[in-house]
């Protein structure tokens, strides 16, 4: 299980990147729809794949999808922002959605974790 523990490992540090970028930098809106999109695609080739009989984990996969995808929305109303302060709305919306995805990502680890000490 400690490959698919390293894939999850990999995908946080992805989502932490692009959510401590999104709020500290003036990253523009292009640069974060492809960044969003490499994490789609690093879901879909390493993530989904993860073939687990636990419902749980499925639940969590389902979810993750979910809000990958309103991720990408997000991103495309960001483009379409005009004014200052609708920028800072989108922007902390995309984190608030990232911080989501790596507390789903935490959530699947917790239990390995702790069925190894």
């Amino acid at each position: 299980m400690s490959l698919n523990r390293e894939k999850y490992l990999a995908f946080v540090t992805l989502l932490e990147q692009l959510r401590s970028d999104a709020t500290t930098t003036q990253i523009v809106a292009p640069e974060l729809r492809q960044r969003v999109a490499t994490l789609q695609q690093f879901f879909g080739q390493q993530i989904v794949p993860l073939a687990d009989e636990n419902w749980r984990v499925q639940s969590y996969q389902t979810e993750m999808s979910k809000q990958l995808r309103l991720l990408a929305i997000d991103v495309m109303f960001l483009q379409g922002a005009r004014q200052a302060s609708t920028v800072q709305t989108r922007l902390k919306t995309i984190s608030d959605r990232l911080t989501t995805l790596i507390e789903y990502c935490d959530a699947i680890l917790k239990p390995e974790a702790e069925g190894e000490k």
